[in-house]
């Protein structure tokens, strides 16, 4: 059987995918490249905005007349945008997320996107997650990068993914990441019925079933480590303290975790979390506005927290959504996909401001805010400046690198 055909169902506390190489979804963190003193105790939280965020009602042009002329019903008042400068500002429900921009915590990178961009959700997606928008890959710029690094294999929790499944970003070739939606729910649901374990165990060990292969050794390799992360984790965070209030949202339940386990120092080096979906075809203003105030309030409360702690500038925040939102709106007080969208990058000696070029309403891509930025080059950034790996064998190429990090 060919790697590529074995596909193992999703257990509760951890995810079994298989692709061209690899049996079971991989990934880990870095060793810091020479002359990046600290990056050892560096981590990144990745946030994806599913669905598809439109930038223009998140960073709002409000000093473009074209903006409030495409967008009647959609466009947010001049009066309640939170102002940057005379040309950009914030969402309205951004308070809490001005207030970290204010302070020099936050880069927002404008127009990022790629050439050629696709509006599938689901290849877009894929697109931002490999890092290929030119060819199909199995495995993710996460896991590509986790597999380059050191780390110890006897860590189960080098990366980490705060999700039900494990995205394709962190999917590598040679290192397993647990995939936890909560602390409670982490482990394999057939040990939480001893009969279902017995017969579990027995199962995969009965090298006389037809379908016994190798593969099954491996499965028990995931389901000893799966069972071994979920008795530890508790143990291992059980001495922090959340020194914050988290809104008592699915994102901020996840934040609140990943302040535990950045601040329980137990090698985390890479974090992965969502939110959304902001697939706003219909009624945009109501959906995108919780929605955004949800994601401001949750990283505001993770930043007093990690910083309470004295965390907050080893961690660095990264969001990304698979494209933006057409210009106009549509007739159903919505927009359809679009192509290139802002980017937020947060604390850990991020180099607040704005970077890239402002999105012309008017020089568009078929109705599309155009690329400016691609966002190989955020990526790269992140790779060499904050995580200290190359980025080259990791992107398929060389990027040129962003002022976006001290």
């Amino acid at each position: 059987m060919r790697r590529s055909k074995f596909l193992v169902g999703a257990l509760s506390g951890i995810t079994v995918v298989a692709n061209a190489d690899h049996i079971f979804a991989r990934a880990l963190a870095a060793a810091p490249l020479p002359g990046l003193p600290g990056a050892e105790n560096r981590c990144l939280v990745l946030v994806n905005l599913q669905g598809g965020n439109d930038g223009l009602n998140c960073v709002v042009p409000h000093g473009d007349a074209d903006y409030y002329r495409v967008r009647p019903s959609l466009a947010i008042p001049r009066s309640d945008v939170l102002a940057i400068d005379a040309q950009l500002g914030l969402n309205p429900q951004m308070a809490s997320f001005k207030a970290l921009y204010d302070k020099g915590m936050v880069a927002i990178v404008q127009g990022v996107g790629y050439p050629n961009p696709d509006h599938s959700h689901f290849r877009s997606t894929e697109i931002w997650q490999t890092a290929a928008p030119d060819r199909y890959e199995h495995t993710g710029w996460l896991g590509r990068y986790l597999d380059e690094a050191d780390l110890p294999a006897a860590n189960l929790f080098n990366g980490v993914s705060l999700a039900s499944i494990l995205p394709e970003v962190m999917v590598g070739t040679k290192v397993d990441v647990p995939a936890i939606a909560s602390e409670a729910a982490y482990g394999l649901r057939v040990d939480r019925n001893p009969m279902q374990r017995r017969a579990f165990t027995a199962l995969v060990r009965d090298e006389r079933l037809p379908f016994s292969s190798p593969y099954l050794a491996h499965v028990m390799e995931i389901e000893d480590r799966s069972q071994r992360g979920s008795e530890e984790l508790p143990h291992l965070i059980a001495g922090y303290t959340t020194s914050a209030t988290y809104p008592a949202t699915p994102l901020g339940r996840s934040l609140a975790l990943a302040a535990q386990i950045v601040g329980s120092n137990i090698g985390t080096k890479v974090i992965y979390v969502q939110h959304g979906s902001f697939d706003t075809h219909v009624n945009q203003v109501a959906v995108q506005n919780r929605l955004l105030g949800e994601f401001s309030d949750a990283v505001k409360a993770f930043y007093d927290d990690l910083s309470a702690h004295g965390n907050d500038r080893r961690v660095l925040t990264m969001t990304f959504s698979e494209f933006g939102r057409r210009i106009e709106e549509n007739g159903s007080r919505g927009t359809d996909h679009g192509e290139a969208s802002p980017l937020f990058l947060v604390g850990g000696g991020t180099k607040g401001g704005i970077y890239g070029d402002a999105p012309s309403l008017a020089a568009t891509n078929m109705g599309n805010v155009r690329f400016t930025t691609d966002f190989r080059n955020v990526y790269a950034t992140v790779l060499e400046r904050w995580l200290g790996r190359p980025s080259a064998p990791v992107l398929n190429g060389t990027f040129e690198q962003l002022a976006l990090l001290g």
